[in-house]
């Protein structure tokens, strides 16, 4: 494959995202962050740098911004902490990792690529994958680094409400963060970074880092990241799902992300969205809402950033 051949897109959410709801100002933030996003994961495949890599620079990006749902920008759970998830895995190799629930890891994507290279294991959660990732040298920060106003406001408005969960915006948008990638050496990558749903309790975990849910790749058929409700996502194996449509049915990624997405995930109830790119650099971004923070690039093309449907 050529040095010049590669792929990449990212998201930084789904969900009830209107233009008349997004003032100028907000949409001119989100769309330079989703730019530099996009162009940190470029740089590192320009180079000639892994999938892998290139896709944690991208997710690194929006984890230390506040305006995404992931690191920083976390949403609160209903006892006022900020738990998060992230996960990655290699198309090449099937190998994967993931950690959940974590509270004081300033990048947790850089984590779970840890759990990746550095253990025989796939999902490390709470205070283990805290103390893993202290022995690896990944920043710890006290967890008072990823506490927000906008999103301690959302969680006061949630528990007045009654809600026993919130998406994590006030326009009702999946917060998650992700990115895929195709790389000059062939290999195809995924890493989904989130603070999970606003007033959560019981230490719940979403799809983010359940790899097939939220999070696939395999070089044969597509890398995925998906962002929505996470029950729906691991009920229906949306990540996977895609890819098994690629496999053994032999639809394209664009017809296989549109079936998932439209025809199970949104019949069943569930609300979101997700990116892919296959092992020929085809990329889709599907959506079965009015918007998704999105953007993508193609070796020797333009970078596209997109908001609403």
């Amino acid at each position: 494959m050529s040095e010049q051949t590669y792929a990449l897109a990212i998201h930084g959410g789904a969900g009830v995202i209107l233009r008349e709801r997004l003032s100028e100002d907000m949409e001119a933030e989100y769309r330079a962050k989703l730019l530099d996003a996009v162009e940190a994961g470029e740089a590192v495949l320009k180079a000639g740098g892994t999938s892998i890599d290139a896709t944690i620079a991208a997710v690194r990006v929006m984890e230390d911004s506040e305006l995404f749902n992931a690191g920083k920008g976390a949403v609160f759970t209903h006892e006022g902490r900020n738990e998060m998830d992230a996960a990655v895995m290699d198309g090449k190799t099937m190998d994967a990792g993931a950690v959940a629930g974590v509270t004081r890891i300033r990048n947790p994507i850089e984590a779970a690529k840890r759990v990746m290279t550095h253990t025989g294991h796939v999902l490390l959660m709470g205070e283990g994958a805290e103390e893993f990732a202290e022995e690896q040298g990944i920043a710890l920060v006290d967890p008072s680094y990823f506490h927000t106003q906008k999103r301690w406001d959302q969680l006061q408005k949630a528990i007045a409400m009654g809600a026993e969960t919130s998406l994590d915006h006030s326009d009702n948008k999946f917060g998650t963060v992700g990115a895929v990638a195709l790389d000059s050496h062939g290999n195809l990558a995924a890493a989904t970074s989130t603070g999970g749903m606003t007033n959560k309790r019981w230490r719940r975990i979403g799809d983010t880092p359940v790899i097939g849910a939220g999070t696939y790749a395999q070089n044969a058929t597509a890398a995925i990241s998906t962002t929505g409700h996470g029950e729906y996502m691991m009920r229906y194996t949306v990540a996977r799902d895609v890819c098994a449509l690629m496999e053994f049915k032999g639809l394209d990624l664009q017809a296989a992300a549109r079936e998932v997405i439209h025809e199970r995930f949104g019949k069943a109830g569930g609300d979101g969205g997700l990116i892919a790119v296959d092992a020929h650099g085809n990329i889709a971004l599907e959506l079965n809402t009015p918007g998704m923070y999105r953007g993508s690039v193609k070796a020797g093309g333009a970078i596209k950033i997109e908001i609403f449907r």
